[in-house]
């Protein structure tokens, strides 16, 4: 038998009597005495020196946080319905305007000369049925005739209207309040319809939109509050408040579209701008929470090292068991299971650990953790 054979058939007696035996080679350090509850192990050897804190409960709002951008509460891009040369300008661009505002007039001298003429004929026809009015009470007309007047009346007033709605056309007019963009046109510029003359965008309030998975539909509603960050003022928080709720659910992603009103007086935030918001789910719960850096990540699932008076209640040792985590938020996790107030958790170090580990605890070089931290300079 050769010695490669001999070595494979060691290995398989080994595992074979492992699996007979009770011992995994497979799994972490931790499982079997540790993550079990009946305490710790004692593996002796020297100290090994860890940080660690004691784990505590806080209040959390569960909370979703959300990217989105910000649309403008009113807007468009302005244009004619009619073609012509620009007569004049009443706007410079970024202006503020309120609504029916002129901003553009093209020139229309021919279709203002055919409403005086519709005018002229309007004013005679009504002449005329006055005239008739009068010689019907003296029976020196027919009835026919004033029937006739008060039709040719309302037929020139009518080709009035419809010059005048033409006329109209030629000029361009804000629709709301709002900001004016930059000009796209130039006095004298022939303007075909449909070019876009400016843009207007009425940004107090302004709106957020962004899109919430399907589970969490039943758990938002209008009005409810959120908290919108935008990039380009990092310290800043913007509040503002659920507005809509999309009525059907996006089939390709399962998304629900939510729209939230933000009030927007100096018209620092613009449309387009990129947000991410941050939306309470539910009433404010108590959870367990450790620092991230606490938590052991291996296949079996996520892990901490609890340190405990060993047997004689000289020493700590540490006990490693296997905990559900949450939330994260900041520098903290949230412990849904496996960990009670008030145990020590080793919260660096834990590389240096096995189950049953001495260890000492030095806390003169660990960060302060926080929930919401914030840069410093």
């Amino acid at each position: 038998m050769t010695k490669r054979r001999v070595m494979f058939w060691v290995v398989v007696a080994a595992l074979v009597g492992g699996l007979v035996y009770g011992f995994n080679p497979l799994a972490p350090s931790g499982a079997g005495k540790g993550p079990a509850g009946k305490g710790p192990a004692d593996h002796g050897g020297p100290p090994q020196t860890v940080a660690a804190e004691p784990a505590k409960t806080q209040m959390w709002q569960p909370s979703m946080e959300l990217v989105g951008e910000l649309r403008a509460s009113k807007g468009a891009d302005l244009a004619l319905q009619v073609s012509g040369i620009v007569q004049s300008i009443s706007f410079e661009s970024g202006d503020p305007v309120q609504a029916g505002m002129p901003l553009l007039q093209l020139i229309a001298d021919d279709q203002v000369a055919k409403l005086d003429s519709l005018k002229a004929t309007a004013a005679l026809n009504a002449l005329t049925l006055k005239r008739d009015t009068e010689q019907l009470k003296i029976k020196a007309v027919s009835q026919a005739t004033v029937d006739t007047d008060q039709a040719n009346l309302k037929n020139a007033e009518a080709l009035v209207a419809q010059q005048q709605a033409l006329v109209n056309q030629y000029s361009l007019k804000a629709p709301f309040s709002g900001h004016l963009g930059i000009r796209s046109v130039d006095l004298g510029q022939y303007v075909s319809a449909g070019t876009t003359v400016v843009t207007l965008q009425a940004l107090d309030p302004i709106f957020a939109d962004f899109y919430v998975p399907q589970q969490y539909f039943g758990r938002i509603e209008v009005g409810q509050p959120v908290t919108v960050k935008i990039d380009t003022y990092p310290s800043e928080t913007f509040p503002g408040t659920v507005s809509a709720i999309n009525p059907k659910i996006e089939t390709g992603s399962r998304n629900v579209r939510v729209r939230a009103t933000l009030k927007n007086p100096n018209g620092r935030l613009v449309p387009g701008m990129f947000a991410k918001i941050a939306l309470d789910l539910g009433k404010a719960e108590r959870f367990v929470t450790l620092p991230q850096t606490a938590i052991v990540a291996n296949p079996y699932g996520a892990t901490v090292f609890v340190l405990e008076k060993s047997t004689d209640g000289k020493a700590l040792v540490a006990r490693e068991t296997f905990v559900k985590t949450g939330q994260a938020r900041g520098d903290l996790i949230a412990v849904v299971s496996g960990l009670k107030e008030g145990e020590t958790v080793v919260v660096a170090g834990q590389i240096k650990l096995r189950n049953g580990t001495p260890a000492v605890i030095d806390n003169s070089h660990i960060p302060k953790t926080e929930a919401d931290p914030k840069v410093s300079d």
